[in-house]
């Protein structure tokens, strides 16, 4: 005799949420810099919502940090995680070039 397994009975696991981890290079408040900030809030806002991480780095007060990840150039975007890693430089007004350093394709996006 077989027992048919009840709704309860199946455990339904949460779906996986990826999450990108990211660091922006910026040069104290150039103005690319502060563009390059507040294009990316704007990119993570509408593209990311929580599923990211994000740290800030001015290399006019840690420039040591900036050489020791080979950053030479400001606004400069790098993506660790998930893996292909990727980097912008720039201001980050290229949209669609900033979607696809972070690993976002057409149907990722609203």
């Amino acid at each position: 005799m077989t027992r048919k397994r009840a709704k309860a009975d199946i455990v339904a696991t949460p779906p996986v949420t990826t999450i990108v981890v990211m660091c922006l290079y910026v040069a104290g408040k150039a103005p690319n810099s502060v563009k390059a900030i507040a294009n990316l809030q704007a990119i993570c806002k509408r593209h990311l919502q929580d599923g990211y991480k994000l740290e800030v780095v001015d290399v006019c007060e840690h420039p040591l940090r900036a050489l020791a990840d080979g950053v030479l150039v400001t606004p400069s975007l790098t993506k660790t995680s998930p893996s292909p890693s990727s980097m912008v430089i720039g201001n980050l007004s290229d949209t669609d070039s900033v979607l696809a350093a972070l690993g976002l394709h057409a149907e990722d996006r609203p």
